[in-house]
């Protein structure tokens, strides 16, 4: 299946592009994707614990069933006041 994936700030800024189209398995959750993108980017991967990640524009667990033409949005923590 094919998602669309918004990468935000920080993340945006390591990999050097704000989209992505990744092709996954049917059964993929949104783990899997995280863990694919990391390898495609290794700049990534020390990031892991704290990217939030939204499906749809709804905050999601890493566990999420992802569907097709799903829009995964990588978020890394912000803070400010």
């Amino acid at each position: 299946m094919m998602v669309r994936v918004r990468v935000f700030a920080s993340l945006r800024e390591r990999i050097g592009r704000p989209e992505l189209d990744w092709t996954l398995a049917d059964d993929a959750t949104v783990g899997d994707l995280w863990q694919a993108v990391c390898a495609a980017h290794p700049a990534l991967a020390d990031t892991g614990a704290s990217v939030s990640f939204a499906v749809n524009q709804e905050y999601v667990a890493r566990h999420h069933r992802l569907h097709p033409g799903d829009e995964v949005a990588l978020i890394p923590p912000v803070s400010g006041g």
